[in-house]
């Protein structure tokens, strides 16, 4: 097992790495300091785990809720079932709240314990390879508004996140792809030599190589857990986190948040920056043919569905949270592994990108 430390003082927290790491009752004697528990989690997700995690709990009194799955149970009626479970329970502010699976359930459950009493304590378990190595970690909740992406919301971090290898193996393909968007999204911002070693072994990671995963999940979780310390509250370095994220919201919020998953949006986002970036004399474009090739061959989508239109996208745009003053600032890259939070770019520019990729 591994063990990534998020350094924030003294409200630091461990990611713990490992397989079969679910069954170890020493990691849950260890965080759960209280006598009520409650497990929030969704209807695909109990019946592959949730008795796996009520026998590491059978000495502690614990109640669960059942939500939904999908993009559309991350929203104020969700939040506000959660709230009254914990007030019909009786619940005190000592109560822990366990986020058990993907990044819905995880930002969702995060923000209710922001919220319930002025803050109460949360553990992540993430069962999916986006919430492993990206939404669990860092402290950012939130539900989302039919006008905007994660638009209510709070910092709000952990006591401790959970990363169980094993969880991945009965993940679907394209929950699994669209999780790799985040990690081939970790190279392209900040680290090189990992988005070279992505090229090279790519094929092992879409095999579930556990070997393959727990590097992956290890080196991103620490690429994270650094930016984190550095900027927890996004105010300069973690916006560079959000490369291709604009593009992808305004992909999400246009569907309704139906029909792709975040890290479908996500990573076409990441190609339309790129792509992008090519524009304004950033980057060459045989290193956006480059990326696009890893995109494909992770199986994520790299066009925009049918449907959108070019002034959808633009209005989706402008609802976002790195928009300053009425300007909006992009993610984009200087190079692979170098990214820049920038408004200099052209509306000439952006809309050629954004047309190049509209079906």
């Amino acid at each position: 097992m591994k063990i990534i430390e998020v350094d924030l003082g003294d409200r630091k927290y461990p990611i713990y790495i490992g397989n079969s790491i679910l069954s170890d009752q020493k990691l849950f004697d260890e965080h759960i300091t209280s006598s009520q528990v409650l497990i929030v989690t969704n209807e695909n997700v109990a019946p592959l785990y949730l008795k796996l995690i009520e026998d590491s709990l059978s000495k502690i009194n614990h109640d669960v809720l059942i939500l939904p799955d999908g993009e559309s149970t991350k929203s104020l009626d969700s939040l506000n079932q959660i709230i009254t479970c914990l007030m019909e329970k009786k619940y005190s502010r000592t109560c822990i709240l366990i986020a058990l699976g993907g990044g819905v359930i995880g930002d969702l459950t995060g923000f209710a314990a922001a919220c319930y009493q002025r803050g109460v304590k949360f553990i992540q378990i993430p069962t999916t390879l986006l919430a492993q190595v990206d939404s669990s970690v860092g402290g950012k909740t939130a539900v989302n508004h039919p006008l905007g992406k994660n638009m209510i919301g709070a910092f709000y971090q952990p006591c401790a996140v959970l990363a169980d290898t094993n969880v991945l193996s009965t993940l679907p393909e394209r929950e699994f792809s669209a999780g790799l968007a985040e990690v081939i999204k970790y190279g392209l911002i900040r680290d090189k030599p990992f988005y070279e070693w992505l090229e090279e072994n790519i094929g092992l990671v879409i095999k579930r190589d556990n070997e393959a995963l727990t590097y992956i999940i290890d080196r991103s979780c620490t690429n994270k857990a650094e930016v984190v310390a550095e900027d927890e509250r996004e105010s300069g370095v973690r916006a560079t986190l959000n490369l291709g994220h604009t593009f992808g919201h305004a992909i999400e919020t246009a569907l309704s948040y139906k029909d792709w998953l975040h890290g479908e949006a996500v990573g076409c986002g990441m190609l339309m920056a790129a792509d992008l970036s090519m524009r304004l004399g950033l980057l060459e474009q045989e290193q956006v043919d480059k990326i696009k090739e890893i995109l494909v061959r992770a199986k994520l989508p790299t066009k925009i569905p049918k449907g959108i239109k070019l002034k959808q996208m633009l209005e989706n745009m402008k609802v976002d949270k790195k928009s300053r003053d009425g300007v909006l600032y992009l993610i984009l890259l200087n190079d692979i592994g170098e990214a820049v939070i920038t408004s200099d770019y052209t509306e000439q520019a952006l809309t050629e990108t954004i047309n190049h990729f509209l079906e």
